[in-house]
């Protein structure tokens, strides 16, 4: 990957709390990656996709809720720690109030069939978000074999042999740190 780009100098708190707001009022699931890269690369053009990846990789490693992880991130990178402020604002405002008006309409009450329905199609449609991201970022990213080959160890690590996720990240990440190692042109492996 490329080094970071220089971000945007004429971006406010106030566009960074209402892009994160917009998009943590209609990115429903686990689609927010999706609006994410939609939003942050598509359409402001406030990261490039090297900088989307890398930063959702961080987030990803990090503890918490990833798209809170990248608005902090994305927030920081712009203004600082009052961009990164208002990016965690305006991402977990509309949840927040989201799940309170599900909650109240969901729990306590018994349940309720359209509701179920209605989460059940969303949860659908968010499955689909991130496979589509997931397509276009791993066009961009993974060109070598070697990628490949990690990617697959992973998925066969977590799905067919139900390990943990945090110690196969760390073999797999650890393994993949050690073979993208800087190397003399003497040690570098065959293309």
């Amino acid at each position: 990957m490329s080094e970071p780009t220089t971000p945007p100098a004429d971006v406010t708190i106030k566009e960074i709390f209402l892009t994160f707001l917009i998009i943590g009022a209609t990115s429903f699931g686990g689609g927010v990656v999706a609006y994410l890269r939609d939003s942050l690369v598509g359409k402001r053009r406030w990261l490039d996709d090297s900088d989307f990846i890398r930063m959702l990789s961080i987030s990803q490693t990090l503890p918490g809720l990833n798209a809170t992880n990248m608005a902090v991130l994305v927030g920081d990178r712009l203004r600082g720690a009052a961009g990164a402020i208002a990016a965690m604002l305006g991402i977990c405002l509309p949840g927040g109030l989201f799940m309170f008006a599900a909650g109240t309409m969901y729990g306590g009450h018994g349940e309720r069939p359209f509701v179920s329905a209605m989460l059940h199609g969303v949860a659908a449609a968010a499955v689909g978000l991130i496979l589509a991201v997931t397509v276009q970022l791993g066009r961009k990213s993974l060109d070598r074999a070697s990628d490949l080959v990690f990617v697959t160890l992973t998925v066969t690590g977590i799905n067919l042999l139900h390990l943990s996720i945090p110690y196969l990240l760390l073999a797999v990440g650890g393994a993949a740190v050690w073979w993208y190692r800087p190397r003399t042109a003497a040690e570098r492996p065959e293309p």
